[in-house]
């Protein structure tokens, strides 16, 4: 089936930032222009280190003082990125603890997805550019993931102990999910899913509720069990 016409990029909502954790002023500049050349155009191979030094407005010898190669300059903005998104979604915690299950996971879903899709550079950055690189940013692509299914598990864990989903081990579905996750909201960004932002979040929330509680599974089910290490 051919693909729908490319759309322009969507986005969630403003862009949201934190503060920076870069050391050095050089560094933060560096990593900001590599949001625009890396995220939008010419991407991250056709980008190279006089190019990211003039949008930076520094030198290629102080871009030397403060990275080796330019994988170092996309391995920070990876981390930088995930970093804004995991810190939306800790924000979303104290606002979400007193709710039902699947009004929190709402809550929670919705924080990362609005944060994500707030620039569609960071869409690139986190689910295009990072891919393919070599065996170390895939390890850093791989860790990162890893966390954030330690994050899904922790709150599955949760939700199990206070008797609202199954128990059980989590590991494998979380991973799962974060795949969902990561192409449909790609997807949305580039404009190839025609729904709003609100559609794809209550369809992801739909699908991590069934991962939580299967149609086996009733509440009154034990409420113990290792689900994540």
């Amino acid at each position: 089936m051919p693909r729908p016409p490319r759309r322009p990029p969507r986005t969630g909502g403003t862009t949201r930032s934190r503060p920076r954790t870069t050391p050095g002023t050089c560094a933060t500049t560096r990593v900001d222009a590599a949001l625009q050349l890396f995220g939008d155009a010419p991407g991250y191979r056709a980008t190279t280190v006089a190019a990211l030094s003039q949008a930076a407005g520094l030198s290629t010898r102080q871009f030397y003082e403060e990275f080796h190669t330019l994988e170092d300059v996309l391995a920070a903005l990876h981390l930088e990125v995930n970093g804004w998104a995991e810190e939306a979604v800790r924000d979303a915690f104290a606002e979400a603890k007193p709710l039902s299950l699947v009004e929190r996971v709402t809550v929670l879903f919705r924080a990362y997805a609005r944060d994500v899709t707030s620039d569609p550079r960071r869409i690139r950055v986190a689910f295009v550019e990072i891919i393919g690189v070599s065996p170390r940013l895939e390890d850093q692509r791989l860790a990162r993931r890893a966390r954030w299914v330690e994050l899904i598990c922790g709150e599955a864990d949760a939700a199990v102990a206070r008797g609202d989903a199954a128990p059980r081990d989590y590991r494998l579905a979380a991973t799962a999910f974060i795949g969902s996750v990561n192409g449909l909201l790609h997807d949305w960004s580039a404009g190839w899913v025609d729904a709003t932002l609100d559609d794809v979040v209550e369809e992801l929330v739909r699908l991590l509720v069934g991962m939580l509680r299967p149609e086996d599974w009733t509440s009154g089910g034990a409420r113990q069990g290792v689900n994540c290490p």
